[in-house]
């Protein structure tokens, strides 16, 4: 994948995010219209605590203690990547502490990043630490979310978010590209992806309570691409984004009028007719055609999505698993005094597992013969109903 150039005119902002037909100069899909700001489903944010926050220190270093000297083990990060690998490892195994530590971790990099240089070096470090760590890119989307509001740096033309949605911009042009790589380029491809819908479900524009629109436009690009191509890797990831941000595409879309999931769910119809995909994958593209159907497997009566929290809605956390304590005590990622604990099992056990890396396979071992019975039942009862839709 192309590193970006933030030189590069093709990667300035635009008037209009709109994309041209093949062929034409392609303008920036990731072009800013509104500034992005802190969704309202988060905790919110006391503008005078980042001045009083103290100065966030690594895990293991003790600020009591005297300075660095030679010949002393203290710690101290030489090099703004030092500090952001530190903060983000920190993050990833303590995630139920972002809340918590966010303020003192902005101010410290307020500190270090000081210039354009190092502004463009920290975008550089989240994106690729949120893009190549398992599980991260969650974490990684709030924490730009945060930084785009919070830096002190935020020059007009130059600011954290603007360079951020340039980063990904270079990506998203090489998508074509992408999903005919190699292993390697469609894993780091795949791993974009799904932190482009962790931003999107995490970024929101000033003003009407709605997404960044700049996002919506990308994913379902970005879907069509990977359906373009319809290899177990590429599906695989599709089914992924669709899993993680299907509900409030769908609904963004019927508020528009617009037919893109219906689309969508089309081109999943013919690649099950008559991609050559395997067994496995085809397990997974039903059962999310299934979820479809269900809407998302949410609770009827619901909050609506402006009003949604974690508090009133149901459907906040539907996709997430659900575990057990020694005892039996059922816990969510909704059960706050549970939340370290829950992204430990998460990380252990790899949910959403890639079948293509080691061991991968082995979840489908009982059925190696043939599908899931039930999954069986499901293709076959949808073959007969597109079979009826083809005749009518």
């Amino acid at each position: 994948m192309n590193r970006v150039n933030p030189n590069n005119p093709g990667l300035r902002e635009q008037v209009s995010g709109q994309l041209s037909e093949a062929g034409d100069a392609e303008v920036s899909v990731f072009s800013q219209r509104e500034p992005l700001r802190q969704p309202r489903t988060s905790p919110p944010i006391l503008e005078d605590s980042s001045r009083a926050a103290g100065e966030f220190y690594p895990s293991g270093y003790n600020p009591q203690e005297p300075a660095y000297e030679d010949g002393e083990d203290h710690y101290y990060p030489e090099t703004l990547a030092e500090l952001v690998q530190d903060i983000l490892s920190h993050l990833n195994s303590l995630p139920g502490s972002f809340e918590t530590d966010i303020e003192q971790i902005t101010l410290t990099l307020d500190g270090w990043v000081t210039t354009e240089e190092t502004l463009r070096e920290l975008v550089e470090l989240i994106y690729t630490q949120s893009t190549s760590i398992p599980n991260f890119s969650y974490t990684g989307a709030r924490l730009c979310n945060h930084l785009s509001r919070h830096l002190t740096l935020n020059s007009p033309g130059n600011n954290f978010r603007q360079l951020l949605l340039h980063r990904c911009q270079a990506e998203f042009d090489q998508r074509d590209q992408a999903v005919r790589g190699d292993e390697a380029t469609q894993k780091s491809f795949h791993s974009y992806v799904l932190f482009l819908g962790e931003l999107y479900l995490n970024l929101e524009i000033k003003g009407p309570t709605m997404r960044a629109e700049i996002l919506l436009t990308a994913l379902r690009k970005l879907l069509d691409s990977l359906f373009s191509n319809p290899e177990d890797r590429n599906l695989i990831c599709a089914v992924k984004l669709l899993k993680l941000t299907g509900s409030v595409l769908e609904d963004t879309w019927k508020e528009k009028g617009s037919p893109d999931m219906d689309e969508l769910v089309k081109k999943i119809e013919i690649i099950l007719l008559d991609a050559s995909c395997s067994r496995d994958v085809r397990q997974m593209l039903l059962k999310l055609v299934e979820l479809r159907s269900s809407d998302w497997g949410r609770v009827q009566g619901a909050a609506t999505t402006s009003e949604a929290t974690p508090d009133n809605d149901p459907n906040y956390f539907m996709n997430e698993p659900t575990f057990y304590t020694a005892d039996g005590t059922p816990f969510t990622a909704a059960d706050p005094e549970y939340s370290e604990k829950y992204q430990e099992i998460l990380d252990r056990e790899d949910y959403f597992p890639d079948p293509y890396e080691e061991n991968g396979n082995e979840q489908y071992d009982e059925y190696e013969n043939g599908m899931d019975p039930e999954i069986e039942e499901a293709y076959e009862t949808f073959c007969l109903e597109s079979e009826q839709k083809r005749k009518q």
